[in-house]
C-alpha cells in the first residue's frame, strides 16, 4: 500500500510537467511565423492536408460552444440539420467547425478533422492499404459533398471530398 501512495504522490507532482510536455509544439514548428512555414513548404514542394471540417461531438454542446465563442471570438450558427445539429462556425483559413451532440448512446466525445480528398474513393482504398477500418464509407451530404470516418491507431479521422 505504501509502494502505491509512493506512485501517486510521485505522479501527482510531476502531473503538471506531464501537461506542458502534451500541450507543446516541436520547437521548429514553434520558432517559424505561419508565413515562413508556408514559405519553406512551398519551397520543398511538401503537399499539405487541408481541414475542411473539424467535428466536435461533446456530451454538453452548448457549454462547448459557448467556451469555443469566449476563447476565439468566434459565433456559432444554428444546429445543421445536415450536419447532425452541429452548430458550426468559420475557420480561419477556409472551412468550419461543428459541434453536435452524439448522435446515438454508445457515441463517445470525440474531436475528428476531416481532410480534404481530391478524390474520396482513391482516398479510403490508400486509408484500408493503410490499415483504417471504416464506420462509415463515402456517404453523400446533399449539397456538401462526400464525407467518410474511418479508425487508425486509436484515433478518428475523416475525409471529406468537395
Amino acid at each position: 500500500m505504501t509502494i502505491l501512495k509512493s506512485c501517486l504522490a510521485s505522479f501527482a507532482l510531476l502531473a503538471p510537467a506531464f501537461a506542458l510536455c502534451s500541450y507543446s509544439r516541436p520547437i521548429a514548428a514553434s520558432t517559424q511565423p505561419p508565413t515562413a512555414r508556408a514559405k519553406a513548404q512551398e519551397t520543398t514542394k511538401e503537399k499539405a492536408m487541408l481541414v475542411h471540417y473539424l467535428e466536435v461531438v461533446s456530451s454538453d454542446m452548448d457549454a462547448t460552444c459557448s467556451a469555443l465563442s469566449k476563447v476565439h471570438g468566434v459565433t456559432f450558427g444554428e444546429p445543421d440539420p445536415g450536419l447532425g445539429n452541429a452548430r458550426t462556425a468559420a475557420l480561419k483559413g477556409g472551412g468550419r467547425i461543428g459541434v453536435r451532440a452524439p448522435m446515438a448512446e454508445h457515441e463517445q466525445p470525440v474531436v475528428r478533422p476531416y481532410a480534404l480528398a481530391d478524390n474520396i474513393d482513391s482516398a479510403v482504398k490508400d486509408a484500408e492499404a493503410a490499415g483504417a477500418v471504416f464506420a462509415m464509407r463515402a456517404t453523400e451530404i446533399p449539397g456538401g459533398g462526400k464525407f467518410a470516418i474511418y479508425f487508425l491507431g486509436g484515433t478518428q479521422f475523416g475525409l471529406w471530398e468537395l
